[in-house]
């Protein structure tokens, strides 16, 4: 269940970015035959033991960050760095227009372009933008191209653009995984990150953090 079985794999990661190597599902089939895609959404100083052990495995990485100086950057034969950031929602084009390339846009639009229909694994940490991120992949049919989950999220305050009181804002959290459960992805694994304060919704909460990582299967994909 996790990336101890890979080639290059190395416990110096700062977390566990676990992932399903059951037989039953693909991913381990596509990663033997070399034939598995990964993209990674982060930020800057993020952790990035987890892509080059997959990348070493013979997976197809695509790492987005906005924070790398030039457009794409490839390191070895199967990591690649691009300058994006995944949004729940593409650049106004009145804005866009004043600028030669626009580097925030929706995942589905990433995917169009990059001519990819499918993604074996979407890990995110991107800071509290994962619940609008994940809204939208869900809206838009993108989650069904997708074969696992891996996604920190964060519980200390609603997150960007997500508004009402406590009882609103939970209710939307579940009515998204509620949808991923809908469409047959399973929760396999979860990590409960004690380094961070241990808050919800902006109140103290005993025995709890303000981050957790959540790993999901599709269970569609066989």
């Amino acid at each position: 269940m996790n990336l101890n079985s890979l080639k290059g794999y190395a416990e110096t990661a700062k977390k566990p970015w676990s992932i399903c190597l059951d037989e039953r599902f693909s991913l381990i089939h596509r990663i033997r035959s070399n034939q598995c895609r990964l993209y990674s959404l982060g930020l800057g100083n993020d952790d990035n033991q987890f892509e080059i052990s997959m990348a070493n495995s013979g997976c197809e990485v695509h790492r987005f960050d906005p924070s790398i100086k030039s457009a794409h950057i490839q390191e070895g034969r199967h990591l690649w760095y691009h300058r994006l950031s995944i949004d729940w929602r593409d650049p106004n084009p009145a804005i866009a227009a004043h600028k030669l390339h626009s580097n925030t846009k929706k995942l589905g639009t990433i995917l169009n372009e990059f001519g990819h229909q499918k993604i074996d694994v979407l890990k995110a940490d991107v800071e509290s933008a994962e619940w609008k991120i994940l809204e939208n992949l869900i809206l838009e049919d993108v989650v069904e191209q997708i074969g696992q989950l891996v996604f920190e999220v964060h519980i200390h305050w609603p997150g960007f653009e997500v508004s009402g009181n406590d009882s609103t804002v939970v209710r939307y959290w579940y009515s998204l995984l509620r949808e991923l459960e809908l469409k047959d992805f399973r929760l396999f694994h979860t990590y409960k990150d004690l380094s961070k304060p241990q808050m919800f919704l902006k109140k103290e909460a005993f025995n709890a953090s303000s981050c957790y990582t959540l790993s999901w299967v599709n269970t569609r994909w066989k």
